[in-house]
């Protein structure tokens, strides 16, 4: 009679455990549990309840058959990350230990497991790191497609691959697979849209000065820069700089032993798959900083999920109502990928899956001569891809100044880059690969010739992300083309609202993001009058030689009708840069006619983006061209290029009577 019992009590728990999920199961043992505040050995742990009196329940509910099924049910629960040990020790028990489940975590937490360890995206990575099935991963996805580039809709998704050991790593920070948000605040100070770098630096500066804070992202914490732009587009360019350096390494007298001289170049091997085995090594590494814990931890909660305004002040994200005293969009942008016939269906690359690659692509096209395409271009053709880069203008890197992206046109062609200028693009065709594990062959079709590569790369700008937010709901005025509306102070037409980063301004760089949320933390909580246009904005790209940038090129001024005066010195006049063999390039400096006060500058050299900062500060800090002689700088440097550009503005100061005047106090002297 008693194994009759217990055999029908087992089949009444496995019928509940089939026709209900695990969440349902965990609602109904979290709603007939005690949970409080207990203490041992001096010690409070908040929201628990005790392993005992859970599995006393389920047996007396008929969820168990006995206390030991009870416990395996309880492991199940565990497993899937539905409840943990406070203390991350034990594993369920029919013991008095302490549990809490994952939504009484309080600021968001990842679920843990039996184990004690969180749910993780290790848990899909099989011996070898394959991928463990097509559902686990976040795979990428192509753009939509819209004949009109101003209503085209933004990337909805895009993935992380392979799903190896770094990866798996990269994504328990910054995408948590089992993520219990938190149990929203009655109100919050700020609530911040978006996880880049622009929302980060809003939600950890309102949070550090006491603010209650929320930050929601729906795919990556982090954003572009850390997955998918900044961090790993320079991982893989400081590899390609070492190929180059190695194969240019007979020009300095360095040669290898079993090599002819003037062979070098041709024998260096490059192994692509452990290059991007790195970059995703040191992506997860920096990930860190991004982390969804590493938030939690400052006070923000964090929620992982889509964002939509439901009203003025107030914001969904995964069925739950956050209100907000004050809101920061920080939703960035996606590539724009323009109206080809053929392209949508194509299988190609921009910024946000090139970097999955595992294997080097024989042929690179690149459409798009800016930034992004010109680093990536340069990159894959030292690699040893044969790269073949379209546009539709007569030159590259269109904001900076002629003679400066000549430099790096001509670079780039040394390295052997084939450039189409003036391209007229009439369809894009595609075959797909010819064995398995191979790359498709694309056929870029142009007014005047057939373009065939392995893998293409479109990078033809950006756009701003504002589907799918709602800003309607919230009075918020935005442009599908031009992005949310913001005046200088960086609000938009509803006042409690702010926006910064590339879905609110042209200068898309992670740093301008970065002092651009500083300035909303100001204005939106402390009543700050800070504005954008005060800001001064240097950028950098980073090409081989780069190419740096602060504040006015000469066509701004002479469209403002500022007088000038320009002082350029070339590095072919610069020691160290002699000594290096990286002579092309010039430090460019522009001042206010009759004055030193530095109006702009640009610089061209493998270092340029770490010597703008010298000019930037000294714009900043209101420092003059002539001051800049005075500063002493080591013996040889590049940077000495600066001061020299100080010395040609001093010696402009020297008008005919005082050279006179000099001259004849030198002849008294002798």
């Amino acid at each position: 009679m008693a194994r009759k019992q217990h055999t029908a009590a087992a089949d009444e728990t496995a019928h509940f455990s089939s026709d209900h999920d695990t969440e349902e199961i965990a609602q109904a043992l979290r709603a007939n549990v005690q949970i409080k505040d207990r203490k041992f050995r001096m010690q409070t742990y908040k929201k628990c309840f005790v392993g005992a009196e859970a599995c006393a329940w389920m047996v007396e509910s008929g969820m168990a058959s006995d206390y030991e099924q009870a416990v395996l049910i309880g492991n199940m629960l565990m497993d899937e990350g539905m409840f943990h040990h406070v203390l991350k020790e034990h594993a369920f028990k029919n013991e008095r230990l302490f549990y809490r489940f994952a939504e009484d975590e309080g600021r968001g937490a990842v679920k843990r497991k039996v184990s004690g360890g969180a749910v993780s995206w290790f848990d899909f990575v099989k011996p070898g790191w394959d991928l463990a099935g097509d559902g686990d991963s976040l795979l990428s996805t192509i753009p939509t497609y819209h004949d009109d580039l101003a209503r085209m809709e933004r990337v909805e998704a895009w993935g992380v691959e392979p799903l190896d050991e770094h990866n798996a790593r990269l994504l328990d920070n910054v995408h948590p697979r089992a993520w219990a948000d938190p149990k929203p605040e009655a109100k919050y100070n700020m609530v911040v849209i978006g996880g880049g770098s622009g929302g980060l630096v809003t939600a950890a500066a309102a949070a550090g000065l006491g603010a209650e804070v929320a930050l929601i992202e729906e795919h990556l914490l982090g954003g572009d820069c850390l997955n998918v732009g900044c961090v790993p587009s320079k991982a893989l360019i400081s590899a390609a700089k070492a190929a180059a350096r190695v194969r240019k390494a007979e020009s300095h007298g360095v040669r290898i032993d079993g090599i002819d001289a003037g062979d070098l170049a041709g024998k260096v091997h490059v192994d692509f798959g452990q290059i991007m085995e790195r970059l995703r090594r040191v992506r997860a590494d920096i990930s860190a900083h991004d982390s969804a814990q590493r938030f939690t931890g400052l006070g923000v909660d964090v929620y992982i999920g889509r964002a939509a305004f439901t009203g003025e002040n107030t914001v969904e994200v995964n069925g739950q109502t956050l209100h907000f005293a004050k809101c920061c969009i920080a939703t960035g942008g996606t590539p724009a990928i323009p109206p080809i016939p053929g392209l949508a269906e194509a299988p190609f690359h921009t910024n946000m899956n090139i970097f999955n690659l595992t294997k080097l692509p024989p042929r690179l096209g690149v459409m798009g001569t800016g930034a992004i395409g010109i680093e990536l271009a340069q990159s894959f053709q030292r690699f040893g891809a044969q790269v073949t880069v379209m546009a539709r203008s007569d030159r590259i890197l269109p904001k900076e100044d002629a003679d400066a992206a000549k430099i790096v046109q001509e670079s780039l062609e040394r390295d052997g880059v084939t450039f189409l200028f003036d391209s007229k693009y009439r369809e894009v065709k595609h075959r797909p690969p010819e064995t398995e594990g191979g790359f498709p062959t694309i056929t870029v079709v142009l007014e005047d010739r057939d373009v065939e590569v392995d893998a293409l790369l479109v990078a033809t700008g950006r756009k701003p992300n504002v589907s799918g937010l709602n800003l309607d709901a919230a009075g918020v005025r935005y442009d599908m083309a031009k992005g949310i509306e913001v005046d200088d102070r960086l609000q938009t037409s509803n006042g409690d609202v702010f926006a910064v980063g590339d879905v609110a301004t042209k200068y898309q760089f992670t740093h301008a993001s970065d002092f651009m949320a500083r300035l909303v933390v100001r204005n939106a909580l402390f009543f700050g009058r800070d504005k954008f246009s005060n800001l001064l904005i240097p950028w950098c790209t980073y090409t081989d030689p780069e190419v740096a940038h602060v504040g006015l090129y000469e066509h701004d001024l002479e469209d403002r009708g500022i007088t000038y005066k320009t002082f350029t010195r070339p590095f072919a006049e610069v020691d160290r840069a002699i000594v290096e063999g990286e002579t092309e390039g010039f430090v460019r400096i522009h001042v206010k006619e009759g004055t030193d006060q530095i109006l702009g500058a640009s610089i061209v050299h493998p270092h340029a983006g770490d010597m703008i900062s010298e000019i930037t500060l000294a714009m900043q800090s209101k420092t003059g061209l002539g001051s800049l002689a005075s500063v002493i700088h080591p013996y040889p440097t590049a940077a000495e290029a600066i001061r020299q550009a100080g010395d040609l503005y001093n010696r402009t100061r020297l008008t005919d009577t005082v050279k006179k005047i000099f001259r004849r106090l030198m002849a008294v002297k002798r």
